[in-house]
C-alpha cells in the first residue's frame, strides 16, 4: 500500500454509497446555462451547437471542447478563476428536496446500522458544483468531475480532470475500494472480497440519461441498484422508459428529493434491504474464513481422504462406489475417526452395502473393520459381510 494517498479501509458496518451524476440528476438544467453561458454573451443552444461541432470536427472529446470555449468565451467578460467558477455555482438550481436529502438519508441509514456515502460522478465541473449550497455544507464525500487547472494567477488554463461516460466507471471501482485519489495507482491492486470496503451490491447509481449507461450496467452486473430520474414538472419519461428496456436501471422516479417522495421511499427501501443482506453476507464471510483456515491447516493426503469419504458417503451409482473404493485402497493409515466414517458410510448408504459382496468392495471394507475396535458400528458391518456368498 502507497503511504502517500489516504484510502478508506472497511468498516464493521456495511456501507452503502449513492453515486450521482448531477445536471438533470440533481438539477433540472446543464450547469453552464445557468448563468454562465448567457454572462459572456451567447444563447444556451448556440454554445452548445458550437461546442458540439468544435468536438466533432477536430475528433475532439466532448467535455474538452466545451471546456475549452468556456476558456475562450471567458475572455474579455469575467475573470475565470475558482472563485467565478463557485459563485455561478452558488446560482445553480437544483430539484426539490436536494437541499435537505444528503443528510437526511445519511441519518436514516445510521438509525438501521448502514453508512450512507454520496459521491458525484459528472461530466460538469467541479469547481461550480463545489461552489453549490449542498456542497459546502459537506454533502458529498468525493466529488469527481471536469475540473480546470489554475496557474499562478488563479486563473483557469487547461483541463486537469475530464470524466465522460467512460471513463465514469472507474470512480466506482476507486469507491469500491476505497481509493479514492484520482492519482493512486492503488485503484488497480487486487483486492480480496473481503477486504472490498463498497461491495457493488451496496453502491446505487442515479442518473438520467444515456451518459450515465456505462456506470449503471456496471452497479447492475453485480447486482447494485440503478435508478433514473426524470424532471417532475416536465414529467418526460421518454429516456427512464428506454433506460428500462434496455436494462440500463432498475427503477425510475421523478427526481423529487422531498421526505416520502418516491424517490425517498425507493432509497430507504435499498438501505433496508442492505442492512439484512448483510447480516447473511457477513454469516458467509465467517464461513467462508473458518472453510480456508480449515483447509490450510490440513495436507493435502488429509484433504484426499476426506474427499474421498464425503464421495463415498455422498455415492449415487455402483459404478461410482467402485472407482471410490479403487481409489481408497491405495491410500494408507486412516484416522480412527476416517474409518468410523467409512463404516458408517457402509451401512447408511445402499450403494456401497448393496454390492458389499463384489470383491473389491469386500476386501477393503474387511481391512477396514479389521483394524477397529469392538463396536456396535463394527458388529454392524460385520453382520453385511457375512453375506457374502463364499
Amino acid at each position: 500500500m502507497d503511504k502517500s494517498f489516504e484510502r478508506k479501509v472497511k468498516e464493521k458496518q456495511p456501507v452503502v454509497a449513492i453515486c450521482y451524476d448531477f445536471d438533470k440528476t440533481l438539477s433540472p438544467d446543464d450547469m453552464q446555462a445557468q448563468g454562465f453561458i448567457q454572462s459572456v454573451g451567447y444563447d444556451v443552444t448556440k454554445f452548445w451547437q458550437e461546442s458540439n461541432a468544435m468536438a466533432t470536427e477536430n475528433e475532439m472529446d466532448q467535455n474538452l471542447a466545451y471546456m475549452f470555449k468556456m476558456v475562450q468565451e471567458a475572455q474579455g467578460n469575467c475573470i475565470f478563476n475558482k472563485k467565478t467558477l463557485a459563485d455561478y455555482g452558488a446560482k445553480v438550481a437544483l430539484f426539490p428536496g436536494v437541499a435537505e436529502w444528503f443528510e437526511r438519508i445519511r441519518e436514516y441509514g445510521k438509525n438501521n446500522g448502514v453508512i450512507v456515502e454520496h459521491y458525484i460522478i459528472s461530466s460538469g465541473l467541479k469547481e461550480m458544483i463545489e461552489g453549490t449550497s449542498v456542497a459546502k455544507a459537506g454533502a458529498f464525500e468525493r466529488i469527481y468531475a471536469n475540473s480546470f487547472y489554475f496557474n499562478k494567477r488563479g486563473i483557469a488554463e487547461w483541463p486537469a480532470q475530464v470524466v465522460n461516460y467512460t471513463n465514469k466507471t472507474q470512480f466506482l471501482f476507486r469507491i469500491s475500494k476505497g481509493v479514492l485519489d484520482v492519482n493512486d495507482p492503488g485503484v488497480n491492486d487486487f483486492f480480496k472480497p473481503s477486504e472490498i470496503r463498497v461491495a457493488f451490491r451496496n453502491m446505487v447509481y442515479i442518473g438520467d440519461s444515456d451518459t450515465d449507461v456505462p456506470c449503471m450496467k456496471l452497479v447492475n452486473s453485480y447486482g447494485g441498484h440503478s435508478i433514473g430520474v426524470y424532471d417532475p414538472f416536465k414529467n418526460d419519461k421518454t429516456k427512464v422508459h428506454k433506460m428500462i428496456h434496455d436494462g440500463r436501471v432498475k427503477y425510475y422516479v421523478p427526481a423529487d428529493y422531498n421526505e416520502g417522495s418516491d424517490l425517498d421511499i425507493l432509497v430507504k427501501g435499498i438501505i433496508d434491504k442492505t442492512a439484512a443482506n448483510e447480516k447473511l453476507e457477513r454469516i458467509s464471510e465467517i464461513c467462508k474464513s473458518e472453510t480456508e483456515e480449515y483447509f490450510n491447516s490440513q495436507s493435502s493426503e488429509e484433504i484426499l481422504k476426506n474427499n474421498l469419504i464425503i464421495g463415498l458417503e455422498d455415492s449415487g451409482s455402483y459404478k461410482t462406489t467402485h472407482t471410490l473404493v479403487d481409489a481408497m485402497r491405495k491410500v494408507h493409515g486412516w484416522s480412527s475417526s476416517q474409518k468410523e466414517r467409512i463404516l458408517q458410510a457402509v451401512v447408511d448408504n445402499p450403494q456401497v452395502n448393496q454390492i458389499i459382496t463384489d470383491q473389491d468392495v469386500f476386501k477393503f471394507v474387511q481391512e477396514i473393520v479389521d483394524s477397529v475396535d469392538a463396536s456396535e458400528l463394527k458388529e454392524s458391518v460385520l453382520k453385511l459381510l457375512e453375506n457374502k456368498d463364499d
